[in-house]
């Protein structure tokens, strides 16, 4: 179990760090219909989480049974190829991103105070099939395969894995609906912080995460 933990926990945290998610939070909670539309972007983003890596590692059980080294060695290059497709990604978002001057959001994010409960719903899970997004989902799935865990670790750690790659999104909407006054503020500081500085950050851990995923790889082979 603790070895399944360690090899979701730097993939958790960067689905956690993933700015689109997190801006489209903030701008849902600060819009007028916050109240219809937050929570139904929750469960969907939690929803997509799970069921990339859900699918993923199912999938991956459902592979023909050969020796474990063999599993080793095919779980290896796939990760090989994941930390290699993440590492690619991070450097040409951060080139991509040196070559702008101006610092911005995406342009559909402009649409979110228009989002109803069922676009916000789909928008959360649609989310998780973004490259980078399937990537990661994707690799969770193979490490949790590839550690040896019964059934029970298997729903724990998945547990585990869920609640932090969700976190980001999960404790501001509840915080949101708790404490609306004191939270507001920061949500706009947060939401000026992330135009200008979120996508820098999100494409360096995608970067640092590739490198952890490879050297996994590697480990594997």
């Amino acid at each position: 179990m603790w070895q399944a933990l360690g090899a979701l926990l730097p993939i958790a945290v960067a689905v956690a760090v993933s700015s689109v998610p997190i801006t489209v939070t903030i701008l849902l909670l600060l819009s007028p219909n916050r109240s219809k539309t937050a929570l139904p972007f929750l469960i969907g983003w939690v929803i997509g989480v799970v069921a990339v890596m859900g699918v993923s590692a199912v999938s991956a059980q459902a592979l023909p049974t050969v020796p474990r080294r063999a599993q080793e060695k095919v779980t290896g290059v796939l990760e090989l190829l994941i930390g290699a497709a993440l590492i690619v990604l991070g450097v040409v978002q951060i080139r991509r991103r040196s070559r702008t001057s101006a610092a911005g959001m995406p342009h559909w994010l402009s649409a979110v105070d228009s989002f109803n409960g069922l676009v916000s719903f789909a928008v959360g899970v649609v989310l998780n099939l973004r490259p980078k997004g399937l990537l990661l989902g994707i690799t969770a799935g193979l490490a949790l395969h590839a550690a040896p865990v019964n059934n029970a670790e298997f729903a724990a750690v998945a547990v585990i894995y869920t609640l932090i790659a969700t976190s980001t999104v999960v404790v501001p909407i509840v915080a949101s609906f708790l404490a609306p006054k004191k939270v507001q503020p920061k949500l706009m500081s947060a939401r000026d912080w992330i135009s200008v500085n979120g996508r820098v950050l999100t494409s360096a851990m995608m970067f640092m995460i590739g490198v952890v995923i490879f050297g996994a790889g590697l480990t594997h082979l």
